[in-house]
């Protein structure tokens, strides 16, 4: 084989696969189920962490915020492990 034919075929593989990438290029709606996903992941446990922090600070007697930050903190603590073991998985 000579240059001109080995140049000649890593050019069609090459065409070939910028071909094959734009057709399996996500489209604007997967983007944004895929952003949606992520933001689930993160927004749910902050809000759950908030919500029972402010729950059990409201339990006991005087002014209380305790809990409501370390939950808060907590939540944000596990939606970012979520998210990245997520977007590691994918």
């Amino acid at each position: 084989m000579n240059e001109q034919q080995r140049l000649r075929r890593r050019v069609e593989q090459q065409a070939a696969r910028l071909a094959q990438a734009e057709k399996d290029r996500p489209t604007l709606l997967a983007q944004s189920v895929y952003l949606g996903g992520l933001a689930l992941l993160f927004i749910v446990p902050v809000v759950g962490g908030a919500y029972l922090g402010n729950w059990l600070d409201n339990q006991a007697e005087g002014y209380s915020f305790g809990w409501t930050v370390g939950l808060t903190l907590l939540g944000v603590i596990v939606g970012l492990t979520n998210v990245y073991l997520f977007i590691r998985e994918h």
